[in-house]
């Protein structure tokens, strides 16, 4: 029986305000909270709680037959948690239905896979952490920023424990082979590979309201049909698509919704199933291995990396970023750490791109040499901040060889004051069988001395006692002579 499962992408990066190069060093605060306002507001209405109602009664309808995941950033949901914390509720009622997965992935949807590992596991954690704690659930599935994937990148996401992950089924990568089946990575052998038919996603996302297309329109029936005629053996369909193509790119009038909703009852008809990308994984079994040299991802024609790293601006301005990390980490200011967040979104670097396919409509400037000059003058303040905690001059290895020891000292601190509490703890409840007071330390040690049995001296002791009595006969004597001269 064919397996299809839906992925819904959900993220809003915070989006900078027009920041001067005199606003460094006077304005700490980098973000266009009326433009992030306006468009999570706008996203929202028209498409999020829309689709996410849309996904409730098709679960409902089917019984629980219709399946999918949502991947969804740490900063889409504090923006969501922030201005439309209703949409947050209606994504519990998702996930309290068993029906939804939630996929793991990076915070705030950063390049810190090709930049740095450490903050890339970190980055992972903080996202999984929030997704717990929101949800309930714990993400199995991992899913890069825009699907980014290679080889290293492999070995980064089998360390944290994952067994699978969703990346981009890129034509140059695959040749001849088909993306409806299921592989493992070459680097990470027990890292199973879940790839995306970009094609049949295309045809929803593009073509399912452009009236030049040769299968203009698309039906629901029609759809399910296509994937029903997919060779016998090939084993899943995976289908990646951003949330907001529905109602914000593809409006409500185009019938979109409707199409949506009748997808689980042609797909009962016709044999097909709908799942999770963890039920798929533990059913299916790879079919071969795949390497990937060099990363990937699922943007642009290109299928690669050069939407965020084609030219020398988005290099210049992602090395200078990630060249503070380490000290951010260190740091404790907490306003500090936010803006490291929200600053390592990958879309700051996509409107920065000079590429065929650059961001054009999706970019709030000018032109990418304005993206870049508001972003580093951003920058220039946010690295002026992080040196005032920690100087350029302390070395990184220097600074954390002092942090260690400042924190074994503060470790060792908190231990002797726990055993100084535990030991004031037993002197308080100690409860002889006379009912005797409650001694003092300094009382237990003189009780101790006086009532403790006379044990033999060593010859050590012995030799310590004569020296000890010479020295009191001389002191003796040397009052006496004193004594008697003030006498006289």
């Amino acid at each position: 029986m064919k397996s299809v499962c839906f992925y819904f992408k959900i993220h809003q990066p915070f989006r900078l305000k027009r920041y001067r190069f005199f606003d460094i060093g006077n304005d700490h605060y980098y973000y266009d909270d009326f433009i992030n306002d306006e468009i999570i507001n706008r996203m929202a209405e028209q498409s999020y709680i829309p689709m996410a109602n849309t996904l409730l009664e098709m679960i409902n309808s089917s019984n629980g037959d219709f399946k999918c995941a949502i991947s969804i950033s740490g900063t889409a949901i504090e923006q969501l948690q922030l201005y439309v914390p209703e949409f947050i509720d209606t994504l519990k009622k998702l996930a309290d239905t068993k029906c939804v997965e939630f996929l793991s992935g990076t915070y705030s949807h950063s390049l810190a896979s090709l930049e740095d590992p450490e903050e890339f596991l970190r980055e992972v954690k903080m996202h999984d952490n929030m997704i717990h704690r929101l949800f309930g659930v714990k993400p199995k599935v991992f899913a890069n920023t825009e699907l980014i994937y290679d080889d290293d990148t492999a070995l980064l996401i089998n360390s944290m424990g994952f067994k699978t992950c969703l990346t981009d089924g890129a034509k140059h990568i695959l040749g001849w082979k088909s993306p409806n089946y299921v592989y493992n990575s070459a680097s990470a052998p027990k890292l199973k590979l879940l790839l995306t038919n970009d094609k049949l996603a295309y045809d929803i996302s593009n073509n399912f309201n452009n009236p030049e297309w040769d299968e203009y329109p698309l039906t629901a029936d029609k759809y399910i049909d296509w994937i029903a005629a997919l060779p016998e053996q090939e084993q899943i369909v995976n289908l990646y698509l951003s949330m907001d193509t529905f109602g914000t790119f593809l409006p409500a009038s185009t019938g979109i919704f409707d199409f949506l909703k009748a997808l689980p009852y042609f797909a009962k008809q016709k044999g097909v199933q709908f799942t999770t990308p963890s039920l798929a994984s533990d059913k299916l079994k790879p079919v071969g291995e795949l390497s990937i040299p060099f990363p990937i991802s699922d943007m642009d024609e290109a299928r690669d990396v050069s939407a965020w790293k084609g030219n020398d601006l988005q290099r210049e301005a992602l090395s200078k970023l990630y060249a503070t990390g380490e000290r951010v980490n260190l740091c404790s200011d907490r306003r500090l750490k936010l803006d490291w967040e929200y600053l390592q979104s990958s879309d700051h670097f996509y409107y920065m791109s000079t590429g065929k396919n650059a961001a054009g409509a999706f970019s709030p400037y000018d032109s990418p040499f304005a993206a870049f000059t508001n972003y580093m003058n951003v920058l220039a303040d946010f690295i002026v901040r992080v040196e005032e905690q920690y100087p350029e001059e302390i070395g990184n290895e220097e600074l954390n060889s002092l942090l260690l020891t400042i924190r074994n000292q503060a470790g060792e601190i908190e231990s002797l004051n726990k055993e100084v509490k535990q030991l004031k703890q037993n002197i308080l409840n100690a409860d002889d069988s006379n009912n005797s007071p409650v001694l003092t330390p300094v009382e237990v040690l003189e009780k101790s001395d006086v009532e403790a049995p006379a044990k033999p001296d060593t010859p050590a002791k012995s030799k310590a006692k004569r020296a000890a009595k010479a020295t009191d006969k001389k002191v003796a004597a040397k009052k006496s002579t004193t004594k008697k001269k003030s006498t006289k």
